[in-house]
This record gives structure tokens, sequence and C-alpha cells, in this order.
């Protein structure tokens, strides 16, 4: 009887983080932004079914990077929980931290216990009300929670897309300025990237009830003018 190969536990933990990171690294990059008027979600995404960016709920929305039927099994999950939680309690008792706790629970899960973890990471925003604040936060493939102060960028060449958008945002910019300054960033200095090559949603409160608004076509075009 042949005895199994022993791997240390710190090596298969490496493996698996190597095997999901270098999977999200090929997917195209997004941004997770708040500005004056709400929060921008902004994604290079050529495709115009498979949506990166989707709304849960009232005041909350869903952005994904990775492998698409990973990150979008999780959109779904998140909007079941959303309005189950919602309809047996309350609509204000539905939160985007609740919602980021449970799928860092579930990705811890699959990170830990799994042969292969899942290639996503994902971005939960919510727009605040009233003196609350707008949060964002930012889970990674093996679980890990980050609440982001005032911007998130996941997926693809992040820590270059980051530096770049970090020399030109500010907290008060408007839609257009954010926008202009997301779109510069993903792009980089060597690329351009057209109206047709973007996702772009927001959330504010002149779209009523459910804040969420995705923004194609011709104001997409006037906005990046």
């Amino acid at each position: 009887m042949s005895m199994p190969y022993y791997v240390a536990p710190e090596q298969v933990m490496k493996d698996r983080a190597d095997y999901a990171r270098k999977g999200i690294a090929r997917g195209r990059s997004l941004i997770g932004a708040i500005y004056s008027g709400g929060i921008l979600l902004c994604a290079e995404n050529p495709s115009r079914s498979l949506h990166k960016i989707s709304e849960i709920y009232d005041r909350i929305a869903f952005a994904g990077v990775g492998k698409y039927n990973e990150f979008d099994q999780l959109r779904v999950a998140g909007v079941r929980h959303a309005d189950t939680k919602g309809y047996a309690y309350s609509r204000d008792d539905v939160d985007a931290r609740s919602l980021a706790n449970l799928y860092a629970s579930y990705l811890g899960q699959v990170f830990t216990h799994e042969m292969k973890p899942m290639e996503v990471e994902i971005v939960v925003a919510e727009l605040g009300r009233g003196s609350m604040p707008n949060q964002l936060f930012h889970i990674l493939y093996d679980g890990t929670v980050m609440d982001e102060d005032s911007y998130s960028i996941v997926g693809g060449d992040s820590d270059a897309i980051s530096s770049r958008f970090a020399s030109t945002y500010r907290k008060d910019m408007n839609l257009k300025e954010a926008l202009s300054a997301a779109v510069g960033a993903l792009a980089g200095p060597e690329r351009k990237l057209t109206p047709n090559e973007l996702e772009v949603a927001v959330m504010d409160e002149s779209n009523g009830r459910r804040t969420f608004r995705r923004i194609s076509g011709k104001p997409l075009e006037e906005l990046l003018g």
C-alpha cells in the first residue's frame, strides 16, 4: 500500500491563493468609487449581456470580476438573501455589511475546504441614507473583507490601476469627473476605452427608491464627451 504524499498546509493555502489570483488577474478590471452625488461602478466590459455590475436591493449594488459563472452565482444568492430578509423583517434591515459578511463566510469556506477556490473578487456597495455614509466592501477570493473608505479596484492589474486612479481621484468629484478618472485609470496611458467597451452604473437618490441606474448609449457618450 503506497503512502499519500504529504503537503504542508501552508503550501496548500499558498497554491490555492496563487491559483485564484492568476485567474482573477486575467479578467478585465472594475472600479467602485464614491463621488459627491452617490456611488459609481465602472468596469471594462465589451459584453452587452454578461453584466459585471448588478442591483441587489433598493440601495445595494454588486460588482464582480473573475469567472463569470462563479460571481453570478454569488449575485443570485445575494438577491435571494436580501429579498428573504426584507420580506421577513423590514426593507431597512437589508444592508451591505451583512451581505458582505455572508459572501465572506461562503468564499472562506470554499477556499479552506474545497480543492479549487473560487476565482472571483467582488464589491458590495450601499448608498447611505440620512446620516449614514456610503459604504464599499471589497471581498477577496479567500473571504477577506475590506471596508473601503473612498474607492475599490478589483481584477486585472489592480495595483497599476489603483496608482493611476489615486493620482486623480477626489471624494468631492461630480459624476462626470469621477467617470473620467475611472475610465482613464482603466485604460492606462497607451489605450483609449470607448463607450462600447464599458459597463457603467451609479446609485444616487435621483432614481427614486431603487437608486441603481445603468448608464449606456448616448448618456454615457455625453458624460465621456
